[in-house]
């Protein structure tokens, strides 16, 4: 019996998914290799006790896979999408020039996560420190630096951020995943048009800068509501409320009206590109290649204050209301502002430059170039002491050997709800629409669920289903498993 190859691509919702499936069967054996186009993907094998039975189940694979939208295609038309790297673009320098740079005295580290490769991705909330590295690597800590939880994801990890009690990685390959369950699920695919810098979410509401300099915006099903070119080129920042999106360039900071309208609504020159943003309720934070952090008014587009360093500014950060505002340079050095723009100190990592950091309950966490997540004490007290060269002695942790990459389509198989929620996948106007079946929930709502594991008529179990924000549609929050009845 001779070899049969069938393959398949998906490609739907203007193009914001790009993926091939592809079956070969070989007598008894079938190979099963899927992945984003492009990729070799990855590659299953099953052998049968007859062809008969080996042809069957392709036959039942393919035919699902052709009604999740999947078409027959030819191999090698679509190309992998580009990736723009951010350790690449901003190499610390050396020399002279830097050791004239380095911070006297090193910073009240407590203690050092090694996550094995440069990290980019960080969120601390008051239970948990997450890290994501250029490896894929995402490791969830406690604020004692145990390993609660790890997950590996294909690509390159670019931000970890947060929409409410959701948590989403950015990732090179082009997908946003949610880290709310067990394991991690697409959120977003984002268009092989868009080389992805960074995201933004706000109630559902997708926000991507990427390396040309636009800004796309897309909603909870994944469609692309906008997109729009900034004046300048490239733009790592882009930073939303319910009511703008603010996106730093290699100019300065662009404001959009919202997210039905690309109106622009006011345009701010920096001095030097716009790398890292930061937002507290009523000012946009914007670190450059100039030296400088910009802190401007987000109703009017104002300067409000202008914070210099040394040199230039890889990410910044703030407490609340901007009572103190932190920066981290392309030398390794950490800064500290007042609100009137005072710097109050400057002082090593000994672990690298900043690539992202965040402000919280009194620490300031980063990630780095050699892939660390510090905690610095930033207490009063702990900044005078490590001003005289008095520092705690830091604790340094290496991380577990990471696990193999998550396989984001699994699912537990269920045969009743329990004390969870019953949605069903509906096709409705040539597209997979997801409700609620359960009781006590708006029928004609659809519910925002990951799109790679929608099937045509099955039914799902979900932790809980959380109206959003504005209303008008339901979010999937937690573990999904499947319902078999």
């Amino acid at each position: 019996m001779a070899e049969e190859k069938t393959y398949l691509e998906l490609s739907e919702d203007q193009g914001s998914s790009h993926k091939f499936y592809e079956v070969t069967v070989d007598g008894p054996k079938v190979t099963i290799r899927y992945g984003r186009i492009g990729t070799d993907g990855k590659a299953d094998v099953k052998t049968y006790p007859s062809p008969e039975k080996a042809k069957a189940d392709a036959d039942k694979k393919i035919k699902e896979k052709l009604r999740k939208g999947y078409e027959q295609a030819v191999m090698g038309v679509r190309k992998k999408r580009s990736i723009t790297r951010r350790d690449t673009l901003l190499a610390a320098p050396s020399g002279a020039a830097a050791k004239k740079a380095l911070a006297k005295h090193t910073a009240p580290v407590l203690w050092k996560f090694y996550s094995g490769a440069a990290a980019l991705g960080i969120f601390i909330d008051k239970n948990h420190c997450w890290v994501g590295n250029q490896q894929g690597s995402v490791f969830c800590l406690d604020h004692n630096c145990n390993v609660l939880n790890q997950y590996r994801l294909p690509d390159g990890v670019k931000c970890i951020i947060s929409d409410g009690v959701w948590l989403y990685a950015g990732c090179d390959n082009g997908n946003v995943y949610d880290l709310t369950g067990k394991l991690p699920r697409v959120g977003y695919e984002i268009s092989e048009d868009v080389d992805i810098y960074w995201i933004d979410i706000n109630d559902a509401l997708l926000a991507v800068s990427d390396a040309g300099g636009t800004v796309m915006i897309a909603n909870h099903e994944d469609e692309q509501l906008w997109k729009r070119k900034s004046k300048g080129q490239q733009g790592w920042m882009v930073r939303c409320d319910r009511e703008k999106v603010y996106h730093g360039h290699s100019l300065g900071v662009t404001a959009y009206c919202g997210w039905e309208d690309p109106r622009e609504v006011w345009d701010y020159r920096t001095t030097g590109s716009v790398f890292f943003g930061w937002q507290e309720k009523d000012t946009v934070y914007a670190g450059t290649t100039g030296n400088k952090i910009f802190a401007i008014n987000k109703e009017t587009g104002n300067e409000e204050k202008i914070y210099s360093c040394d040199a230039t500014v890889f990410s910044c950060s703030a407490a609340e209301d901007g009572k103190y505002v932190f920066a981290g340079d392309n030398y390794g050095s950490i800064y500290c502002f007042d609100k009137e723009g005072t710097r109050l100190w400057k002082l090593a990592t000994g672990c690298g430059a900043a690539y992202s950091m965040q402000y919280f309950n009194e620490h300031v966490y980063i990630v780095t170039t050699d892939g660390s997540l510090a905690c610095i004490d930033a207490t009063d007290e702990a900044i005078k002491g490590a001003q005289s060269g008095v520092v705690p002695q830091s604790r340094s942790i290496t991380a577990p050997k990471p696990v193999e990459v998550s396989d984001t389509r699994q699912m537990e198989r269920v045969t009743s709800a329990g004390d969870g929620v019953i949605v069903k996948c509906l096709r409705e106007g040539g597209k997979l629409r997801v409700r609620v079946l359960s009781q006590g929930y708006h029928s004609d709502w659809n519910v925002q669920f990951p799109r790679d594991i929608r099937e045509e008529g099955a039914s799902y179990v979900v932790d809980q289903i959380i109206e959003s924000s504005g209303g008008g549609f339901y979010r999937a929050y937690g573990d999904i498993k499947k319902l078999e009845r």
